[in-house]
C-alpha cells in the first residue's frame, strides 16, 4: 500500500502542485496575508465584541476610522492577490515582476462595473441600473473584496501568463545597454501591457454586448458562488481536513498543499463573513454567513499544527516513560503552543507511522466537523471572517474569530485531543520504552 501511494497516487499530485498555476497562486496569495491581519485587527476594532466599548468608540468617532483603515485593507484583498500571481508566475519565469502585476491589476478594473449606488458630485445618489454610464468613472469595493477573488485569480493568473510569454520570447521594445535600467523595463513592459490592456477591454466590450454584465460578475454568479457552496458543506469540510494528515503521513506538507488549492475559496468565504460581521455586528446564515471559512480550517483543523497534535505532546511530556517520547515532548511543547508540530511529525515520528496514524487522521474531521455541526445547531455563532496569524496560540484564536463561546469549544477539544491520542499514544510508548530497556540490558 505505502509503495502503491508512493509509486502511483503522490508522482501525479506533486506533480500537479508544482505546476506554474498552482505555484503561482499559492505563493502569490501570500502577498495579502500581510493585509488580510492587519485588516483584521480593525474588523475587530469596528465590530468590538464588547457592546459598552463599541458603543463608546462610534460615539467618540473613532469607528469610522477603523472602518476606514480595514475598507482599504482586508476589504480589497483581490487587489493583493491578482497584483501577487501575477508578480509570482513572472518571477518564476526570470521576468520582472511587478509590472507584470501591474498589468494584471488593470485589467482587473478594466473587466468591472460598478453595481452599487454612489454619489455623483451633487451628493446625489445614482444606482448602476439607472445609470450604467455614469458610474463607469467610480470602483465599486465589492469586487474588489471577497466577491471578486475567483476573477482576481483568473486575471492574475492569464496576465502572467501572456506578459511572461511576450518577455521571454523578446517581444518587446529593446532599449540600449546604456539606458537606465528604470528606463528600459518601463519599455520592455510597453508592448506586453498594452496587448494585455487591449484584451481586457474586448473581454469587457464582449460580456457586456453578448452577457449583458461583466466577467468579473458573471465568473462570481457561475464558478466562484457553486464553490463556495461546496466547500461550505458538511462534507467539504471533513474532505479538507482529511487531506492534510493524510499527505503528511507520506512527508508531503499537507497544510501548504491543501490550503494553497482551497485557501482562495475559504477567504472567500471568511470575507462574505467578514463583511456581514462589519454591517450588523454578527454573522448568520440568514444574511449569507458561511460556517466553513478559512478561520474554521485553520483553528480546527490544523490548530496546534497538522493532526491537531498537542493531546501528543502533553501525554509525551508528563506521562510517557520513554525517553524518547519524553525529550520530544519537552522539545516540541512551546512549539505547539504556537502552531508548530515539526519536531513530532518527524521526531516521534508520526510521518510513515502506522500505529499512530489513526489518531492523526482522525482529529481533524473530528474536531471541524463536529464544530461545524455546533454553529448549524446555533450552539456556536459563526465565525466572524477575522483571519489571524497563524502561529497565534489556541483559546486566544478562537475568541478572535468568534468569541467567548467559540474560544471554550476550542479549549475542549484541546482536551479532547488528548484523549484521542491516549491509547494509541500509550502503546507506542510502551514500545518504546521495553527497546530502551532491552538495549539497557544488552549494554551490561
Amino acid at each position: 500500500m505505502q509503495n502503491f501511494i508512493n509509486t502511483k497516487i503522490l508522482p501525479p499530485i506533486m506533480k500537479f502542485v508544482n505546476t506554474r498555476p498552482i505555484v503561482a497562486l499559492k505563493d502569490g496569495m501570500v502577498l495579502s496575508l500581510p493585509f488580510i491581519m492587519v485588516g483584521s485587527v480593525f474588523l475587530l476594532l469596528a465590530s468590538f465584541p464588547i457592546p459598552a466599548v463599541a458603543n463608546w468608540m462610534t460615539a467618540t468617532g473613532l469607528t469610522q476610522y477603523w472602518n476606514q483603515a480595514y475598507n482599504a485593507s482586508f476589504g480589497i484583498v483581490a487587489v493583493f492577490a491578482v497584483i501577487g500571481i501575477a508578480n509570482t508566475w513572472a518571477k518564476n519565469d526570470g521576468v520582472e515582476g511587478l509590472p507584470a502585476g501591474m498589468t494584471a491589476f488593470v485589467g482587473f478594473l478594466i473587466i468591472m462595473n460598478p453595481t452599487t449606488a454612489v454619489m455623483n458630485g451633487s451628493k446625489t445618489v445614482i444606482s448602476a441600473s439607472q445609470a450604467p454610464t455614469l458610474l463607469q468613472g467610480f470602483i465599486d469595493r465589492t469586487w474588489l473584496g471577497g466577491q471578486g477573488m475567483i476573477a482576481a485569480i483568473i486575471v492574475g493568473l492569464f496576465t502572467g501568463w501572456i506578459y511572461s510569454w511576450f518577455v521571454t520570447h523578446k517581444i518587446t521594445i529593446k532599449l540600449p545597454d546604456q539606458v537606465p535600467p528604470a528606463v528600459a523595463n518601463s519599455f520592455i513592459a510597453l508592448i506586453p501591457s498594452a496587448v494585455l490592456t487591449c484584451w481586457w477591454l474586448l473581454v469587457y466590450i464582449f460580456f457586456e454586448k453578448v452577457a449583458h454584465t461583466t466577467m468579473t460578475q458573471w465568473i462570481y454568479s457561475t464558478i466562484q458562488t457553486p464553490l463556495q457552496g461546496v466547500t461550505d458543506s458538511f462534507g467539504g469540510i471533513l474532505l479538507l481536513t482529511l487531506l492534510v494528515p493524510f499527505f503528511w503521513f507520506f512527508g508531503v506538507h499537507g497544510s501548504t498543499l491543501v490550503g494553497g488549492i482551497a485557501g482562495p475559496i475559504l477567504s472567500a468565504n471568511a470575507l462574505e463573513n467578514a463583511a456581514i460581521f462589519k454591517k450588523m455586528g454578527y454573522v448568520d446564515g440568514a444574511h449569507g454567513g458561511h460556517i466553513v471559512i478559512q478561520g474554521l480550517f485553520d483553528q480546527f483543523s490544523t490548530v496546534t499544527g497538522a493532526g491537531m497534535t498537542i493531546g501528543l505532546v502533553v501525554f509525551m511530556c508528563f506521562f510517557a516513560k520513554s525517553q524518547q517520547m519524553k525529550s520530544i515532548g519537552k522539545l516540541a511543547l512551546i512549539p505547539g503552543i504556537f502552531n508548530i508540530n515539526e519536531p513530532v511529525l518527524f521526531g516521534i515520528p508520526i510521518v510513515m507511522n502506522p500505529l499512530l496514524a489513526l489518531p492523526f487522521f482522525i482529529m481533524p474531521p473530528l474536531s471541524a466537523g463536529s464544530t461545524y455541526l455546533l454553529i448549524k445547531a446555533g450552539i456556536l455563532p459563526y465565525l466572524n471572517g477575522v483571519q489571524v496569524p497563524w502561529t497565534t496560540p489556541p483559546i486566544v484564536s478562537g475568541f478572535l474569530i468568534g468569541g467567548w463561546k467559540v474560544a471554550i469549544w476550542q479549549a475542549i477539544i484541546l482536551v479532547v485531543s488528548f484523549f484521542v491520542y491516549l491509547p494509541f499514544a500509550r502503546s507506542y510508548d510502551n514500545m518504546l520504552y521495553e527497546k530502551e530497556q532491552n538495549a539497557v540490558v544488552n549494554d551490561k
